[in-house]
Order: C-alpha cells, then sequence, then structure tokens
C-alpha cells in the first residue's frame, strides 16, 4: 500500500487538504486523516503543500510517431514513455494521422501495448486521415468491437487539402459502424475528426447529423483552436456536440488556455470541452500554393503547461481547468475508472509544485517518476 499525507486534493474538485490511501491499482480510501494499515508493508508520502490532481488524459497522441508530408526524412519517431511522463500524462489515446499508408494500424496496436507493459494506460483508434480508413480486421466496426485496445475511429479527416474529402454519407456510415462496434465492446466507439483549416469545417459534421440517427457526440473534432475563425465556428458547433483543443504551438491559432476562456464565454458547456496535445505529430507548415514549407513536433508535456497557462494566465480555477483534461474526456470516452480521484478508481495521481509542475507520477498504482525523475 501507498500512503499519501496532507496533500491538497482537487479530484478535480477541490476537497482541502486530505490524504489518500492506495492498494494494488486502485485508490482504497480518501479521509481527512487516514492511519497506516497495521500489519501491511505501507510506503508513507508526506505531501503536505503540495496538490494531487489525477493523471492527465491525452485523446491524440501518435504514440508511433508521424508527419512525412515533406518526405521520408520529416516522418517522426515514437514517442516513449518517459516523453508521455513528464507531463503528468498517465493516459493516452494513439492514433495515425496523415500516414495511413506507409504506416500501419498493426505497429500502432503494438506500440499501446507496449506502453500498456511500462504502466502506462493506453487506447487506440482505428483508421487514419484517409476514407475508407485503414483497419486491422477490414471494418471500424470490428476493430472496436474485438480488439481491447480499439476505442474509437480516427483521425478522419476534413477540411483539409490532406483529406480524402469524404462525403456525410461516407462519414456518416464509419460513424455507425464505429458506434455499433462500440455497443457490442462496451466503450465509446467514438470517431475522432481532424479539423483541418478549409472553410466551414463544422458544416459537414451537421450534415451527417441531420441526415442521420446520429448524435454530435458521436464525434470527437480535434484542432479546433486552429485559428481564430476555426474558433469561432467551434464556438457555436460547441453547444450542441464536442470541441477538442489543441495544446502548444498552434501557428496562427489561438492557444488552447486562452480558446478555453473564449469558448466557456460563448455558452460552451465544460463538458464539451476537451484538450488533447497531438504529441508526437507533425506541425506541417505550407504556402499559398499548398507546399511543404517547414515542420516541428508536437510534444506530450504541452497538455500540463496548457493546465498551468489556464490557472496563471487566464485565472481559470484548477478545478475547473483540469475538467477538459481529466473528468471531461474521461467521461466522453467512456472510461469510468479514469480522469477522478475517488475510491474504487485507478490510481493514477499526479502530484504538483507550488509553480504547477509534475514531481511524482503514479499510473495504475505504480510510482513511474518521483521527485521530478522518471524511474
Amino acid at each position: 500500500m501507498i500512503l499519501i499525507k496532507g496533500c491538497e486534493l482537487f479530484a478535480p474538485e477541490h476537497l482541502g487538504t486530505r490524504d489518500v490511501l492506495v492498494a494494488g491499482a486502485h485508490i482504497e480510501a480518501i479521509a481527512g486523516e487516514i492511519a497506516a494499515p497495521a500489519g501491511i508493508a505501507t510506503e508513507v508520502l508526506q505531501a503536505r503543500g503540495r496538490r494531487l490532481i489525477p493523471g492527465l488524459i491525452d485523446a491524440h497522441v501518435h504514440i508511433a510517431g508521424a508527419g512525412g508530408e515533406g518526405g521520408p526524412a520529416t516522418r517522426t519517431p515514437e514517442l516513449s514513455r518517459d516523453q508521455i511522463l513528464a507531463g503528468g500524462t498517465t493516459t493516452v489515446i494513439g492514433c495515425l494521422g496523415t500516414d495511413g499508408m506507409t504506416r500501419s494500424m498493426h505497429a500502432l496496436l503494438m506500440k499501446a501495448k507496449a506502453l500498456r507493459a511500462q504502466g502506462l494506460s493506453c487506447w487506440i483508434y482505428t483508421g487514419a486521415y484517409q476514407v475508407p480508413p485503414p483497419t486491422i480486421l477490414g471494418d471500424v466496426g470490428k476493430d472496436v468491437a474485438l480488439i481491447e485496445e480499439v476505442i474509437g475511429v480516427g483521425e478522419i479527416a476534413i477540411a483539409d487539402h490532406r483529406s480524402s474529402e469524404p462525403s456525410a454519407a461516407e462519414l456518416a456510415r464509419i460513424a455507425k459502424h464505429a458506434r455499433v462496434g462500440g455497443m457490442l465492446g462496451g466503450k465509446a466507439g467514438i470517431v475522432n475528426v481532424h479539423v483541418g483549416g478549409g472553410a466551414r469545417p463544422f458544416d459537414l459534421l451537421r450534415e451527417v447529423v441531420q441526415q442521420s440517427e446520429l448524435p454530435f457526440t458521436q464525434f470527437l473534432p480535434t484542432h479546433c483552436n486552429r485559428s481564430p475563425e476555426t474558433l469561432a465556428e467551434a464556438a457555436d458547433y460547441g453547444k450542441d456536440g464536442y470541441v477538442d483543443l489543441t495544446a502548444g504551438e498552434t501557428g496562427r491559432g489561438v492557444r488552447a488556455s486562452r480558446a478555453v476562456s473564449e469558448l466557456i464565454v460563448a455558452g460552451v458547456p465544460w463538458k464539451h470541452i476537451t484538450i488533447s496535445s497531438d504529441g508526437g505529430g507533425s506541425l506541417p507548415q505550407f504556402d499559398a500554393r499548398g507546399r511543404f514549407v517547414r515542420m516541428t513536433v508536437a510534444q506530450p508535456s504541452a497538455l500540463l503547461d496548457e493546465l498551468r497557462a489556464m490557472v496563471t494566465r487566464e485565472e481559470i480555477p484548477l478545478e475547473q481547468a483540469l475538467r477538459p483534461v481529466t473528468s471531461s474526456i474521461a467521461d466522453i470516452l467512456c472510461l469510468p475508472a479514469k480522469g477522478r480521484i475517488a475510491a474504487g478508481n485507478d490510481a493514477d495521481l499526479v502530484l504538483l509544485d507550488e509553480d504547477g509542475r509534475a514531481t511524482d507520477v503514479m499510473a495504475r498504482g505504480r510510482f513511474l517518476m518521483r521527485d521530478g525523475q522518471v524511474l
């Protein structure tokens, strides 16, 4: 057992000073004062003066690498467990992205299994930018229903010069297969949608919903802060459906922390807003003729940076700022044991210092980082 004493607990709700007892992979108890159980070996961690938060959930990560828009030399490498941990992230959802042609779903699945073996929680989306999407078993619904690690489909690209330009009927068919696969497999079956820089990107999603029986919540559009214009449309769309913001570098876009403030002012519910890092993904720049100019690589640590910026720059209370990267995304992806510090939930915990940096990270009851050093 592990007993964390005297931390300021954000579950994400602010619960004040609490002790937290971890047994095995799960949270056993939370109380104002907990004594070490008699006769059981218990590690006691004194955490007075530090804040304890749920492990962050990053719902859009290129764990097996991405990129390639500038040729073979611009392919990005796989992410390591240590890169993910450094930002306080304990759960990731992997995806392919632009390259569903030379990268395989099999490689993505094996990378997810590797991260699980290294102590993190990991699921993946089947598919890529392209339609029809690449799969493992030949159908997105079968992948979701039958493969434990597959939680949904994505990232399907729309409003982008790299997109296959799916019609409303094609996108609806993919979403329905994912939905049924999710029902059969007890999963979210959600469709992660890459929102490009094209005009009126949310029109296609609205058309799909209007022409089918699918709800807005069947889709999780991402990169919604890539430009002020896209964010303005997302503020309207987000009243009905989910809006995922990308942390870190955004080019001419709106920083995710600032975008959260603008979405809330516009009336988007907190439970509809999430943030992901796009970690490991390429951030290419193209000229007016669509030619590749340069590229940088997104980092998973950007997720924690945006959390800190929401609190320090946007003056959003920590218990609210945590929701887009913990409880809200856990609810959207149907991960009931994740995103909240509560008895019975997975022991995914992060201790923050006074500057909001992760000092200790626990995933499924095991410390993978102590005193700022990855173990």
